[in-house]
C-alpha cells in the first residue's frame, strides 16, 4: 500500500465513538437506550418556540465567528451572577466563544494549548473525545485514574503523572461516567499542581446545573490564580435538553482566548445561528426552571438506583451529579468483559448501556462495569426495569 492509501498516523489508535455505536445498536434492535447521554424528553417549550421563530424569521446566516453577541452576553451574565466576584474580569466580547458543542470546545482548547511532544494528563474514567482531542493536537495523552468505589482524586497520583513535558490537564466535574462532584479540596489540589508545574487546565463543566443533595458546582477558574490558566468549557446541551443543537462555549483569558478562537474560526466558523438565538431565550428562564429540573433529576436518579438494586447490578456509588451511574454485573453470570456484555444486553435483553472499559485507558479498569444514562422519562426507565428483570430471570 502506498502512503496515499493510509490515514494519518494520529488516527492509528483511534476508533469511532463506542457510545454512539451503542445508540446505533439500540436503534437496530429496538433496545431501550440507556447508553448515550441524551434526554428522551423535550426541551422547554419557550426555547423550542424561539428556535422555530428564528428559523422562520432569522437570523439564518453566519453569525460573528465567536457567536451571537446576545448569547455571549447571556452566558457572561449567568457566570457573573452565579460565581461573583470570581468572573468579574469576564468580557463577552473578549473571553467567550460559542462552539459546536463541548466536543469542539475540548478539541479547540487542546489544539490551542498543546504542541507535538507535549503531554496532556487525562483524569479518567473519561469521555471518549478527550484522547482524540489530545492526538489531534499532536500531543501525547497520559492517564491518571480515579479509582472506584469513591472515585476520589488522589493528589499525589496526579502529581506523579506530571513530567517536564506536561502542558495541560483535562478535568471533568460533575463527572461522567462516575457521577462524582469534586470537592473544593480536590479542586484546590488540582489547582496547586497546575500552579506548581505551570500547567493549563481544560475543564469540561457541561453538567454544572445537574447536582444532587444540595451540592454546588465550583468552577476551577474561580480558585486563586486559576482564572488565567483555565479554559472552561461548558454548554447548553445538558441543561436545556438540546443535545442535538450543538451549542457549547469556552471561557478563557489571553492568550488562550485568541488561540481557541483561531482554531474555532478555521474549523467550524460558527455554531448554528438560529439556535444561538434560541439559546438566549434559554438563559432567560428563571430559577424556577432549574429547581424543577433538579427535582425531576433527583426522581430519575432515585428510580435508576432502585432499578439497579432489583435487577442484578451493583452500583459503584450513588451519583452526586450529572446523569450517569457505573454498575457491576456479576449477578448476571456473564463471563465476558464489559463491552461484550453491553452488546449482549442490548441485543438479547433489549436495554443498551456502555461498557465501562471504554472510559479507561489504564489497563484492567472498567472491565466488569457498565454505564447507565438515566436522563430519560420515568416510563422509559420503567420499561428498562421490566426488560432487565425478565433478562435476569433467564440467567438464573
Amino acid at each position: 500500500m502506498t502512503s496515499r492509501g493510509r490515514t494519518a498516523a494520529k488516527l492509528e489508535h483511534l476508533q469511532e465513538s463506542w457510545i454512539r455505536e451503542m445508540t446505533r445498536i439500540a436503534l437496530d434492535c429496538g433496545a431501550v437506550n440507556l447508553s448515550q447521554g441524551y434526554p428522551d424528553f423535550d426541551p422547554p417549550r419557550e426555547v423550542r418556540e424561539a428556535a422555530a421563530k428564528a428559523v422562520l424569521e432569522g437570523p439564518n446566516q453566519y453569525a460573528v465567528t465567536w457567536g451571537l453577541a446576545e448569547l455571549r452576553e447571556a452566558i457572561t451574565a449567568n457566570l457573573k451572577r452565579r460565581y461573583a466576584p470570581h468572573f468579574d474580569w469576564l468580557d463577552a466580547d473578549l473571553h467567550i466563544t460559542i462552539t459546536c458543542g463541548v466536543t469542539e470546545g475540548i478539541v479547540a482548547a487542546l489544539m490551542a494549548v498543546a504542541d507535538p511532544g507535549d503531554e496532556v494528563i487525562i483524569i479518567e474514567p473519561a469521555h471518549e473525545n478527550y484522547t482524540p482531542a489530545v492526538h489531534f493536537a499532536g500531543a501525547t495523552p497520559v492517564y491518571m485514574p480515579l479509582l472506584p468505589p469513591d472515585y476520589a482524586l488522589d493528589a499525589e497520583r496526579l502529581r506523579a503523572a506530571v513530567t517536564p513535558r506536561s502542558k495541560a490537564v483535562i478535568l471533568n466535574t460533575p463527572h461522567n461516567p462516575s457521577g462524582r462532584v469534586l470537592t473544593r479540596d480536590e479542586l484546590q489540589a488540582v489547582a496547586d499542581i497546575c500552579i506548581e508545574n505551570d500547567l493549563v487546565a481544560v475543564t469540561d463543566e457541561i453538567y454544572d446545573r445537574i447536582l444532587y443533595d444540595g451540592r454546588e458546582h465550583i468552577p476551577l477558574a474561580t480558585l486563586p490564580e486559576m482564572a488565567g490558566r483555565t479554559i472552561t468549557v461548558g454548554g447548553l446541551s445538558k441543561t436545556f435538553s438540546i443535545t442535538g443543537w450543538r451549542l457549547g462555549f469556552f471561557v478563557a483569558q489571553e492568550p488562550w482566548a485568541t488561540g481557541t478562537r483561531t482554531i474555532h474560526d478555521f474549523t467550524t466558523i460558527c455554531a448554528p445561528t438560529p439556535l444561538q438565538a434560541a439559546g438566549v431565550v434559554a438563559y432567560s428562564l428563571g430559577e424556577d426552571f432549574y429547581a424543577r429540573q433538579l427535582e425531576d433529576y433527583h426522581e430519575r436518579r432515585d428510580l435508576m438506583m432502585e432499578i439497579l438494586s432489583q435487577t442484578g447490578f451493583t452500583a459503584v456509588n450513588t451519583p452526586e451529579g450529572a446523569y450517569y451511574v457505573m454498575a457491576g454485573y456479576e449477578e448476571w453470570n456473564y463471563p465476558g468483559e464489559s463491552n461484550d456484555f453491553a452488546v449482549w444486553l442490548a441485543k438479547e435483553v433489549g436495554v443498551a448501556v456502555v461498557g465501562g472499559s471504554h472510559f479507561y485507558n489504564t489497563p484492567g479498569l472498567g472491565q466488569r462495569e457498565v454505564r447507565f444514562a438515566f436522563a430519560k422519562k420515568l416510563d422509559t426507565l420503567e420499561q428498562a426495569r421490566d426488560r432487565l428483570l425478565k433478562g435476569l430471570e433467564t440467567r438464573r
